[in-house]
């Protein structure tokens, strides 16, 4: 195995879980740490970032600095919905109305924008100290009160479809739901819908482009190739932050919860000595302070 660390940018596929794929990924590298920058749930495939190791320790720099955006492909399907408003979940309502595609078109400019949106009751949303999915497992039909929340989408229209079935794309903020979108589409058109197919096209600024598919590198791992050219470094995605770099006793000092006079304006830093990234630090007033190390 090789024990290691950094950021896989994963294709994650079909029938899969998030927190599996990462899983899957993790121990090819020799390794039980792992953590996903965003999730897709198991009918969503796409860009799934999954720092491993030490990597994971950046995760909330890596959102703090990346792009606050991520693209969708997903196909609604109209005139059902489902309790997890998606193809998994079991029927609960029928409309014998399918809206035109000038009708869908008519509502779309009001779903862009700044826009309120309840997340479905099927999500990961905390609600009472738990996720929503797990009181919706145990509500069994009850009701599950989930405030709304304000999401932005720069973009939302239809790339192919017709009859009672179309498929969209949309740029939007972090923490917008698909299925939630579809739903409040089909209500603003006086009908119901149900998600077919969702698919993550970019995520943080990351695209599919830049993502290798998990069962091609399994099938390298078990074959005796390199996976290790597909594993980014540890500060992948960081590159707005300003570079701060340390001589080998300073370093030592900073991996050891020291703090360095470096000077400079404040603000964080990411630190390296020679080449090694050793993490990330906060300058204040001339005094460099550990945030994270690796």
């Amino acid at each position: 195995m090789i024990n290691t660390r950094g950021i896989i940018l994963l294709d994650k596929p079909l029938g899969m879980f998030s927190r599996t794929a990462g899983g899957r990924v993790a121990r090819m590298f020799g390794t039980k740490t792992f953590g996903h920058i965003g999730t897709l749930d198991e009918m969503a495939s796409g860009v799934l970032p999954i720092a491993i190791g030490g990597a994971t320790k950046m995760i909330p720099f890596i959102e703090d600095v990346r792009p606050n955006v991520k693209e969708y492909m997903f196909t609604v399907q109209f005139g059902t919905e489902t309790d997890t408003l998606d193809t998994r979940g079991r029927i609960t309502r029928r409309a014998d109305k399918i809206p035109s595609r000038n009708e869908i078109d008519a509502i779309l400019p009001k779903l862009t924008g700044d826009v309120l949106q309840t997340p479905p009751i099927f999500s990961a949303v905390h609600v009472a100290g738990c996720r929503a999915y797990e009181l919706a497992r145990r509500a069994d039909g009850a009701r599950i009160e989930i405030a709304p929340r304000c999401v932005h989408l720069d973009t939302l229209e239809i790339i192919d479809g017709a009859g009672d079935t179309y498929t969209f794309r949309t740029r939007c903020s972090r923490g917008t739901y698909v299925r939630a979108i579809a739903r409040d589409m089909a209500y603003m058109c006086d009908t119901v819908a149900t998600v077919k197919m969702i698919r993550r096209t970019e995520s943080l600024g990351f695209t599919l482009s830049d993502t290798v598919q998990l069962d091609f590198l399994e099938n390298l791992f078990n074959n005796g190739g390199d996976i290790r050219k597909y594993l980014k470094s540890p500060d992948y995605g960081l590159g707005d932050i300003p570079v701060c770099d340390l001589d080998d006793k300073s370093a030592e000092l900073y991996k050891h919860g020291g703090f360095i006079k470096t000077g400079g304006a404040d603000g964080l830093r990411r630190v390296y000595c020679g080449s090694e990234f050793i993490g990330i630090g906060n300058i204040a007033d001339g005094i460099l302070h550990p945030k994270r190390t690796i």
